[in-house]
């Protein structure tokens, strides 16, 4: 644990940041303090790089630790260092645009978390083009009365799909109850046709998973006890915790990457900033190869043409 220090000076590559008030509690669970924070994220820095690497990236800050005030912060912080990069991201309903963070190195990241941030939230396009995703995000979403065998069976399900399809999904646990799975998509559609994909596949997973899965629009209309396959989350300026981002609960929780095999048997609550490191040494960064592969989405916009032929609407619009 840290002590009264109030600054400590950390070498990241070849950038020196300062941090300070290292010894402020973040998470009162167990005690762990902003530069426990820091070591957590240097000891995943990789890992964390990857999931955030040239993706316009919001920031969700605690001043005061996570039994304090969150703040959900699109614009870079004011005092930024000239090296911390961003990247300009436009909002047409309001007329405005944000310079968000663009994490590039891992020293953006520790400089992040000087600036009070634990949790990151990129987007599922980067800066080369930020109309055009190149990530797929299922997020399996439980209700309140589900259960997270509930959520492994939808993955089961998820996987099962996947793999008829020719393509690699990428799991992690959220953080909380849920699950996220990535794929890595050729960055030729637009976010409508990306949601629009995303949605054929949840209603395909709802045929298979029967009364696992309730995609009901509105949250208070879904059966409590079901998983929600939220396409949603491939909507413009949506965003969810990436892969090694810390969630702000008292118990430090992290959203951590898991082998397929693993799901039987993993326990979302065992990943910690106190746990993962171990974890990452011994394993490694077990999204390394989700750059490797690519995949088109054409089957999935075919589906999603046919149930609208069949009289299923299309996702309603709401970016």
């Amino acid at each position: 644990m840290a002590g009264s220090t109030p600054v400590e000076e950390l070498e990241v590559g070849h950038r020196v940041v300062r941090v300070t008030n290292p010894g402020r509690v973040y998470f009162p669970a167990r005690g762990e303090t902003k530069l426990d924070l820091v070591r957590y994220y240097l000891s995943v820095g990789d890992g964390i790089v990857r999931g955030l690497r040239e993706r316009p990236c919001m920031m969700h800050r605690f001043p005061d630790g996570v039994a304090g005030e969150k703040v959900h912060q699109k614009r870079l912080p004011r005092g930024a260092p000239p090296w911390v990069e961003t990247v300009r991201v436009d909002f047409p309903r309001f007329g405005r645009h944000a310079y968000e963070l663009c994490v590039t190195e891992l020293a953006s990241v520790i400089w992040a978390v000087q600036m009070s941030c634990v949790e990151f939230h990129p987007w599922n396009s980067r800066r080369a083009d930020t109309e055009k995703p190149d990530e797929w995000r299922i997020d399996l979403d439980p209700m309140p009365e589900a259960s997270f065998d509930k959520v492994r069976r939808v993955a089961e399900v998820t996987k099962e799909l996947l793999d008829e399809l020719g393509a690699v999904g990428w799991p992690k646990t959220s953080g909380g109850k849920g699950m996220h799975v990535y794929v890595r998509i050729e960055p030729r559609w637009g976010f409508r046709d990306v949601r629009r994909a995303a949605h054929a596949f949840a209603r395909e997973v709802e045929r298979r998973a029967g009364d696992l899965v309730d995609l009901t629009w509105w949250r208070k209309e879904r059966d409590p006890a079901t998983v929600f396959v939220d396409y949603n989350q491939n909507t413009r300026d949506h965003t969810i915790r990436s892969a090694y981002s810390v969630i702000g609960v008292p118990e430090a929780r992290v959203s951590t990457p898991i082998r397929w095999d693993e799901l039987a048997d993993v326990d979302p609550r065992e990943f910690t900033i106190a746990t993962v490191p171990a974890r990452y040494a011994s394993l490694g960064d077990l999204h390394a190869g989700i750059d490797d592969t690519a995949y088109s989405l054409d089957e999935l916009l075919d589906w999603a043409a046919r149930d609208e032929r069949e009289g299923e609407p299309p996702p309603d619009e709401d970016d």
